[in-house]
């Protein structure tokens, strides 16, 4: 009988790290590792590029079904994998500030979230992962031998994202990013199909004030130490 795969899920609210804090557990561990977030950013990046309405729910139903939607393992990528919608690869266009604002309300739409759910499992199937997003250890992944949950609080979470806008060239404001991940919060946390949760058997960390590469040693001895 084969040794089941290791599949770790990292959940948390916006800016709490865990994208980042995945990613670089990944590399530790040898595994695999999935942003989940990058899908719903290519639905909304390609709703934007077509005239769809991130808020009509009827019509980005029909653009999901439309796509091919894709992930494939590449070395050669800083992530570690590579998505491709339609065959075309997408990168940094899904990080600006109109996908961030479109993404929100289609990552709530039970359809969609029906629809990508197939294709994160199917990367995952028969893989060592790390996979990062709002409800892979209660939805996705509910198996998963490893579940932690990060948060932080609110101003820490403003400070990372604000530096990370101010990097790529954006004057955002902190009030209106404050305000914008409130919403964000509150979105997700009560959608009706899949919200943010933590999963009961999930380990949370706070990682208010603490540097990521710490974070990412604490989560690989809890993950290491089990035998």
């Amino acid at each position: 009988m084969g040794v089941a795969p290791r599949h770790i899920a990292i959940d948390g609210p916006v800016a709490s790290g865990k994208s980042t804090v995945a990613r670089l557990l990944a590399a530790r561990l040898h595994c695999l590792f999935l942003d989940t977030g990058a899908l719903y950013r290519a639905v909304a990046y390609i709703a934007l590029a077509r005239g769809v309405s991130p808020d009509d729910p009827a019509a980005v139903a029909l653009l999901v079904d439309s796509l091919d939607l894709r992930i494939q393992p590449d070395i050669r990528s800083a992530l570690g994998y590579q998505l491709l919608a339609d065959g075309a690869p997408l990168d940094v266009e899904l990080f600006s500030t109109q996908v961030s604002r479109a993404v929100s309300p289609i990552a709530a739409m039970p359809y969609v979230r029906e629809r990508l759910i197939g294709v994160q499992r199917e990367f995952a199937r028969g893989e060592d992962v790390v996979m990062a997003g709002r409800d892979i250890g209660t939805v996705v992944l509910p198996d998963a031998r490893f579940k932690f949950y990060l948060t932080a609080s609110l101003d820490a979470r403003v400070d990372r994202r604000l530096a990370e806008l101010r990097a790529g060239g954006s004057s955002m404001s902190r009030e209106a990013l404050r305000a914008e991940i409130e919403r964000r919060d509150l979105r997700d946390s009560s959608r009706a199909a899949s919200p943010l949760a933590k999963a009961r058997d999930a380990v949370e960390f706070d990682t208010s004030g603490i540097p990521v590469e710490e974070v990412v040693a604490r989560l690989e001895h809890a993950v290491t130490s089990v035998r």
